[in-house]
């Protein structure tokens, strides 16, 4: 790297690129730096008020302290014998000198293949810039060898407890993924150029839009990953026609109106999850599956969960079932006078379902005749990363958190969710919205996974403890009414579709719950992650699915080699399906079925309820 002669540009020698270091308007410049600091102050005041009025307590220096603790047991690990030692440091140091003697070619002129490469699906290095200057690309290279480095240090810790390695590397990522030259002014091409370029406007409007977001989140920082301004429930998400006609307090029941002459003679349930919102379901026109489902001649009922507050504080697993889907069952067979259903259910909610059928079973209640499950987990052997965050001094923790209100606040599941994808779902936006000024685009999914619910504290507490840290639903260590409950009961046909990048119910998970049910299961595997795999309608005409032989055991990859790729949507395939166990139709139905007056239009009132 070298300096012209004005001092105003910096030359990469291997490339010869300029880098413009030139201030296009120096008292405008100062100017913003000033607005710039004032909006910091803004910020600060924001973070610290809600503090010293005692409306907010940290609970940071108890999650400091227990990153510490995992990663000193890695570090105890390579520090108990010299030679584990002498060959870590020895690997980094190798790696090391292999960059800066690839730099020392460079700077001579001299053509270098780079030592380390970033993951061509990692955006953060997408510029031009951390390539083709040196000063940028030593920066990108010596951090991306120090990353690998870190994981591979967790990875090679064999003999430490596989859940301390699991947290220790998930730390290590977020660690990683925190301190990446792209998250900082002057490690950052594409910020220093837009701050020179703007004479730091784009840092006087990301310093606004941080004060606004630590307002919005009441002195924590409420990142906006979507302008929220464009998006109302009700006007343009959610917009299916239909009506409440049950009501209860865990939630509400809709029937949607048909749009063909005859329907499926087995009505639709579906059971979405009560940590999201059902409309991701219904989320507008083009992408909505009930609109869809609708469409295919279903006559679909949906749970909206209520956003629970105090009143719901004891409301545990069981309530949900009972005043969730059996009542909600009690509610279609007076509406339709139909004895059959086909039931869905979405992640948790298909935990939950799962769990229904099981004790349905138990007593002899045939009315849900076929199950599909969208991204769900029975089995949490291999929950993925989410079980960074279960163990018994952490669900405690939790529990302490519940038991002042009765309830978890939406903010700590939407946190926990963003970390298992920080790059894309924390860090771009840190980058966007408070260094490079720009507001984030309108994104109805964005939208959806900001309007968070809360958590009852009865409810959330037995899932932890019972499906992730004991896993007691698949192993039949469940019981209602002192009556066991077994997946293995469950004989109905399942329809079971895990979606390929899920990180929140991982494709091995939910291949390996399919052994535990005890009929057919159909395994269906979709591309993309838990929300795009799964909505995902024929009209768009991306990503693809794969069907293969029935599942057995924990065979996921070997299923997957024999599988068959198909493009597109899923979608019909699951309604060949569905027509496939009973395709009899009859006279569409009139909401309500003229039996039950209807509450309020679709999509309800607690639905509208922010958390």
């Amino acid at each position: 790297m070298a300096n012209d002669r004005s001092g105003n540009n910096t030359r990469d020698t291997a490339s010869g690129t300029p880098i413009s270091l030139v201030v296009k308007d120096p008292e405008k410049f100062a100017q913003n730096i000033a607005r710039v600091i004032e909006g910091m102050t803004r910020a600060a005041n924001a973070f610290l008020k809600s503090r010293e009025d005692g409306r907010l307590s940290s609970d940071t220096t108890d999650e400091i302290a227990e990153v510490v603790r995992t990663l000193a047991k890695v570090v105890e690990y390579w520090t108990a014998e010299p030679g584990r030692s002498i060959q870590a440091q020895s690997k980094l140091y190798a790696k090391y000198f292999a960059l800066w003697t690839s730099m020392m070619q460079r700077m001579s002129g001299v053509a270098v293949a780079p030592v380390i490469e970033a993951d061509p699906r990692d955006k953060r290095f997408k510029d031009p810039q951390w390539s083709e200057n040196q000063f940028f690309d030593f920066l990108k290279q010596f951090y991306l060898i120090t990353a690998r480095w870190a994981e591979e240090m967790v990875e090679g810790a064999v003999d430490l407890d596989p859940h301390v390695r699991l947290k220790a590397g998930f730390y290590v990522r977020q660690i990683a993924n925190a301190v990446a030259p792209s998250n900082f002014l002057f490690t950052n091409p594409e910020i220093l150029r837009d701050t020179l370029d703007s004479s730091a406007e784009n840092l006087v409007r990301g310093m606004d839009m941080l004060a606004e977001d630590i307002q919005a989140g009441d002195g924590e920082l409420r990142i906006r990953q979507s302008d929220t301004s464009h998006f109302a429930i009700g006007k343009n998400l959610a917009l299916s026609p239909g009506k409440v006609i049950l009501q209860n307090d865990v939630c509400q029941l809709i029937q949607y109106k048909a749009a063909t002459k005859d329907v499926l003679k087995r009505p639709l349930l579906i059971v979405p999850p009560w940590i999201n919102k059902f409309y991701i379901l219904d989320l507008t026109p083009e992408k909505s599956f009930v609109k869809w489902a609708v469409e295919q001649g279903h006559t679909v009922f949906v749970i909206s969960w209520i956003n629970p507050g105090e009143a719901q504080a004891e409301k545990s697993f069981e309530h949900y079932m009972r005043e969730g889907i059996l009542e909600s069952l009690d509610a279609i067979g007076k509406v339709t006078g139909e004895a059959e259903v086909n039931a869905i259910g979405y992640c948790v909610g298909g935990t939950l379902l799962s769990y229904a059928l099981a004790y349905m079973a138990s007593v002899g209640d045939t009315r849900i005749a076929s199950a599909t499950l969208f991204a769900t987990q029975v089995d949490f052997t291999h929950a993925g990363d989410l079980k960074v965050f279960i163990d018994e001094e952490q669900i405690e923790a939790v529990e302490k958190k519940m038991s002042v209100r009765g309830y978890l606040e939406g903010k700590n599941m939407t946190a926990s969710f963003n970390m298992l994808r920080s790059n894309e779902l924390i860090w771009s936006y840190v980058v966007n919205n408070y260094f490079r000024g720009k507001e984030p685009i309108p994104f109805d999914l964005l939208y959806w996974n900001s309007d968070a619910t809360r958590m009852p504290a009865a409810n959330h507490s037995f899932y932890l403890r019972n499906c992730y840290l004991d896993n007691k639903l698949a192993e039949g260590e469940l019981a209602v009414d002192g009556k066991p409950l077994s997946l293995g009961d469950i004989t109905i046909p399942v329809y079971n579709l895990a979606t390929r990048d899920d990180h929140i119910a991982p494709p091995r998970s939910v291949f390996y719950g399919s052994s535990f049910f005890g009929g057919p299961v159909t395994f269906v595997l979709s591309g993309s992650g838990h929300i795009a795999g799964v909505i995902n309608p024929p009209s768009r005409g991306k990503y693809q699915y794969w069907t293969g032989p029935a599942p057995h055991g924990d065979g996921f990859d070997a299923w997957l080699a024999r599988a068959e790729e198909h493009p597109g949507s899923w979608w019909p395939h699951w309604q060949a399906w569905i027509a496939a166990q009973d395709d009899r139709r009859v006279k569409a139905r009139v909401v309500g079925g003229r039996k039950v007056k209807p509450i309020e239009d679709a999509p309800g009132s607690y639905v509208k309820v922010t958390a």
